[in-house]
């Protein structure tokens, strides 16, 4: 069993069986276990010294894929097969049922919907890791596909994206979606499903889909410095480490280095989601929580949780921190906004 899911699998273990905790529930209120570890004195610019992190949500198997919008911030339940909303005041609404395309599949596999995005027209992209495609959701939250191969071969399963500062859909597609828990230790990538080769970070722009990156093993979270030259990418599994990459007008890619080798880093969880702030410094999440990196790869701070943390989106009023913890939601004031959007709803 690889180690990603060997955690998440027993954050669900109830009597042996996996299963959803309980329906989620609003909880807001200060995080037991939670805590700030300060590791440098400019983390103090980007988060208060007496700043808390509050546990807002819970009940959830496992969550992932958090957007912005319309006043809510918009996540995935990935081993839930559901996607919700969840208001500042912590009202939660469950908005898409069987989110990733398939009606249902196996306890403890990664079937559900992951990573969104605002579109320039108003509409959502979801990625459906069930149903292995990215699809449009209209404002009706109708689901209508929008990409679902790449040479005529269909992907492994659409992981994480973002918007590149000039209008270039960037997302990653690792092997997950294959998983399957009655087969724990078997190897992903020879999963007979699986019609790609590789594990790619792909572009597209005008209509055009270009596989940007091929040699990581497992590619995952992705992000964009603000002006677009710099492109992060975390691989989470074989060599837990943080990419970082120079981007091309054209969308190439050069100049790769690793900007943080992870694989003797504590703690549980793996590198997985990741944003930048607009002050150009990498929030990413790791073992033992969400490391704060500045743009030359000093650790500033770490900010540890009592679940594995996934992923993390701001949002309210722009210097909310909302942070996708295994089976809860959890937020966090800071002073710093996360890099702009390029299409913000």
């Amino acid at each position: 069993m690889s180690k990603i899911h060997a955690l998440v699998i027993a954050a669900a273990l109830v009597g042996g069986t996996y299963s959803a905790l309980c329906a989620p529930v609003t909880v807001m209120k200060p995080a037991a276990g939670a805590k700030i570890a300060r590791l440098d004195p400019v983390i103090n610019s980007l988060i208060a010294p007496n700043a808390a992190i509050e546990k807002a949500a819970t009940g959830f198997v496992f969550v992932e894929g958090p957007m912005w919008r319309q006043g809510a911030v918009w996540f995935s339940d990935l081993r839930g097969n559901k996607m919700y909303k969840m208001t500042p005041d912590g009202k939660v609404t469950m908005q898409i049922d069987h989110s990733g395309g398939l009606a249902s599949f196996p306890a403890g596999a990664n079937g559900g919907s992951n990573a969104m995005v605002n579109d320039k027209d108003g509409s959502v992209l979801m990625e459906q890791h069930g149903a292995r495609r990215i699809v449009r959701l209209d404002n009706a939250l109708h689901i209508t596909p929008f990409l679902e191969k790449y040479e005529g071969k269909r992907f492994n399963s659409p992981n994480d994206m973002t918007f590149a500062p000039d209008g270039a859909l960037w997302f990653t597609d690792p092997p997950y979606g294959f998983y399957d828990p009655a087969h724990p230790n078997a190897d992903i990538d020879k999963d007979p499903r699986k019609e790609i080769k590789f594990n790619g970070v792909y572009r597209y722009k005008d209509g055009k889909l270009t596989a940007v990156i091929t040699d990581l093993t497992r590619p995952n979270g992705i992000d964009f410095t603000a002006d677009g030259k710099t492109l992060y990418v975390s691989n989470t599994e074989n060599t837990p480490m943080i990419h970082r990459y120079d981007v091309a007008a054209d969308g190439s890619v050069s100049n790769h280095k690793i900007f943080a080798d992870l694989t003797k880093a504590t703690g549980d969880g793996v590198p997985d989601g990741l944003r930048v702030d607009s002050k150009g410094d990498l929030w990413a999440t790791g073992p033992g929580g969400i490391r704060i990196f500045s743009p030359a790869g000093k650790v500033l701070g770490q900010i540890q949780l009592p679940e594995v943390a996934a992923n993390l989106t701001w949002g309210d009023d722009g210097k909310t921190l909302y942070i996708m913890g295994s089976t809860s939601v959890y937020r966090l004031k800071v002073l710093v906004t996360g890099r702009p959007l390029l299409y913000a709803k």
